[in-house]
């Protein structure tokens, strides 16, 4: 019987990992890979303490910050997948997917989330190589640089006006007819010099040759097809959190994210707390991630020492 199980191997999961063996919690910490989503970010210059690492540099840091605290109380599951969570008389079951069941007095879900991605030619292609899906990470390569958004909602308007800061141009591509994004962020962001919103665009094609350097779309009312220059793409088109295996264990929102208590992170189980980008929090980062990790911990711990 293990008193934590932790489910994610990104900021939030290795954070709270430290602390469990910290805390000298028996702990099964299950993950299928390290990193989280900034793996694929060439250049992080946002995670505190250090200005500038590679994302895969950044999991390789946390999977070895957390085998070395690790110690004889954080048993490491890597390659796995969380399938199923059941609960019994003790607390829960958790079966991997390669079939392993294990006993779990508390779970620490930090699970993380993809981002969706751009149903484009080339896109995949070109990811990383001017096109991202993370602004924080990314934006100030593209200073002085003509730039790309596509996506209506608000995370589209806030990238945009982030890029704003620092890009000589913004242009906004919205496949609908009208933006999602709040009425009055959109005025603000619109009102910008620097800023240009195009709505009815299909994004069908990003093009380049080493790196992007433009791409082509539809506009969907006139059916033309017109072409766009731009060093760099952000697409904010949404997140898909890695969630699936919760149905009918905890509650999610609309979103499928997890519905967590902010104050504690607990979810509306009693036994099961959720950090990270999985989690309903109005924004998501790396640090943010790890912070609510180890707020979670450190509540996990009171729960479990004070029963």
């Amino acid at each position: 019987m293990f008193e934590l199980t932790i489910i994610g191997g990104g900021p939030a999961g290795v954070a709270a990992g430290v602390y469990a063996s910290r805390k000298q919690l028996k702990t099964l910490f299950v993950t299928k890979e390290w990193g989280g989503q900034s793996t694929v970010s060439p250049d992080i210059q946002n995670w505190i303490g250090t200005p500038s690492i590679p994302g895969d540099k950044l999991a390789a840091d946390l999977k070895k910050h957390l085998e070395v605290y690790a110690s004889d109380y954080v048993a490491i599951k890597s390659n796995s997948l969380v399938t199923t969570i059941t609960k019994n008389t003790e607390g829960f079951t958790v079966t991997l997917d390669s079939g392993d069941t294990f006993e779990t007095k508390a779970i620490l879900v930090a699970s993380g989330s993809k981002r969706r991605q751009l149903p484009a030619a080339n896109a995949d292609i070109f990811e990383h190589k001017g096109l991202t899906y993370c602004a924080s990470c990314d934006g100030p390569l593209f200073s002085g640089q003509a730039v790309v958004v596509i996506g209506g909602g608000n995370a589209a308007f806030e990238t945009a006006a982030q890029l704003l800061a620092y890009a000589k141009s913004v242009t906004l591509l919205q496949r609908g007819t009208a933006y999602k994004a709040d009425p009055v962020t959109v005025e603000r962001v619109l009102a910008h010099p620097n800023m240009t919103g195009i709505l009815n665009a299909q994004v069908t094609e990003v093009s380049g040759n080493k790196f992007v350097s433009g791409l082509t779309y539809l506009d969907t009312v006139s059916k033309e097809t017109k072409t766009l220059a731009t060093a760099g793409i952000f697409v904010e088109i949404g997140m898909i959190p890695n969630t699936s295996y919760l149905e009918g264990v905890i509650n999610l929102d609309e979103y499928k994210r997890v519905v967590i208590d902010p104050w504690t992170q607990k979810t509306n189980a009693p036994g099961i707390w959720a950090a990270g980008d999985c989690t309903n929090v109005l924004y998501h980062q790396n640090n943010i991630a790890a912070g609510d990790a180890v707020r979670a911990l450190e509540d996990i711990y009171v729960t479990l020492k004070t029963k």
